[in-house]
């Protein structure tokens, strides 16, 4: 498989927030979102070759119990859902963060997929496969990353007539410098709607560069 990086950091955009995380950046992506943060993941040529085994000795060298696959779009790659199944054997919890364009059958039961429903301010509002919706299990997470009140009022529908009990873990993650989360709470809060603020934990501890 092609992996851009393989890199220790705190997990800053899920229900596993503030924790320990090994990240396994897979490089590739079918979209192209109007505020990636990500950009030099997008060219699955400018990843590295490596074996499933070798990804599994990298991962090993960190001091965490819990592994993210992620992208790019991961899932581009059919090998993702083999090393899933391979650090869910070695012990890791595994998450694997995908656009939710990609079908995503295959994957072990025990991996917990963060799923990025795409609103219409990223420029591919109409990307998300509805099928996907009977693959999402209660553990899943749907992920809305928004920029103003149009994501927000395209989240909520989404959220009140697909969604219907799949799962209770529903992020709504305000794009920093486009929209204040202290605006989207107060969204939240007004509407009485029950999702998570999810601000890029990360991005505010370090407010680090790309790579």
């Amino acid at each position: 498989m092609l992996v851009s990086e393989i890199f220790l950091s705190i997990q800053g955009e899920s229900t596993y927030a503030g924790m320990p995380c090994v990240f396994i950046r897979l490089s590739g992506c079918n979209l192209d979102c109007n505020w990636c943060d990500t950009e030099y993941a997008k060219k699955a040529d400018d990843g590295r070759k490596m074996s499933i085994n070798e990804v599994i000795i990298e991962v090993g060298k960190f001091k965490a119990t819990i592994a993210e696959i992620t992208g790019g779009e991961p899932l581009l790659q059919p090998e993702a859902k083999e090393l899933a199944a391979s650090l869910v054997g070695a012990g890791y919890t595994v998450l694997i963060e995908t656009n939710g364009s990609v079908v995503m059958d295959g994957l072990p039961e025990e991996v917990i997929k963060i799923v990025d429903v795409k609103c219409p301010g990223s420029g591919h509002g109409e990307s998300f496969l509805m099928e996907n919706l009977a693959y999402i299990s209660p553990n899943d997470e749907l992920k809305f990353v928004l920029s103003d009140n149009e994501d927000y009022e395209f989240a909520k529908q989404f959220v009140e007539q697909e969604v219907r009990g799949l799962t209770s873990n529903i992020l709504f993650a305000p794009v920093k410098q486009r929209l204040e989360p202290a605006e989207l709470a107060s969204w939240i809060l007004r509407d009485g709607i029950r999702v998570r603020l999810q601000p890029q934990l990360h991005s505010y501890i370090w407010d680090e560069e790309p790579k």
